[in-house]
């Protein structure tokens, strides 16, 4: 029994460490990546502004500067939760959109032969209506 209590923290050992240095190692990464990044900034501005704009070089800092500024600017500091579609009571715009709307697309394959037979009278039918509400209002506004 005591061999398996020392297995099992040994294991979870073993885990906490492998996790603890898989961390460290990807913010290490993160951090030389930031400044990598920061350099070949500096010198991509340093080759293509002062030729391309007239502005003067900058430094490393300056360019690190401009960095995190273009980020706050820009990107913001939002977390991954924040990306994607907004959720409302655990639903999407679009899952709300298609519970409102009739998902019944069989009706449409006979909208083109509808409008030939029938749509286009009834649409005629209709504008003759207006038009002659409308000059019928027309002329009881001229009587009164």
């Amino acid at each position: 029994m005591e061999d398996y209590v020392k297995h099992q923290v040994r294991n979870k050992t073993e885990k906490f460490v492998k996790k603890a240095f898989k961390i460290l190692f990807f913010i290490l990464a993160a951090i030389v990546f930031i400044f990598l990044f920061a350099y070949v900034f500096m010198k991509l501005w340093n080759w293509l502004v002062p030729e391309i704009f007239g502005l003067g070089i900058i430094t490393y800092w300056q360019a690190l500067g401009l960095l995190v500024l273009a980020k706050i600017i820009f990107g913001g500091f939002e977390g991954k939760s924040k990306k994607g579609p907004k959720k409302r009571n655990g639903e999407t715009f679009e899952g709300r959109l298609r519970s409102r709307c009739n998902d019944d697309y069989s009706k449409w394959k006979l909208y083109d032969q509808f409008w030939k037979e029938e749509g286009e009278e009834a649409f005629d039918a209709y504008v003759n209506r207006l038009q002659q509400e409308n000059t019928s209002e027309n002329e009881q506004r001229t009587e009164n």
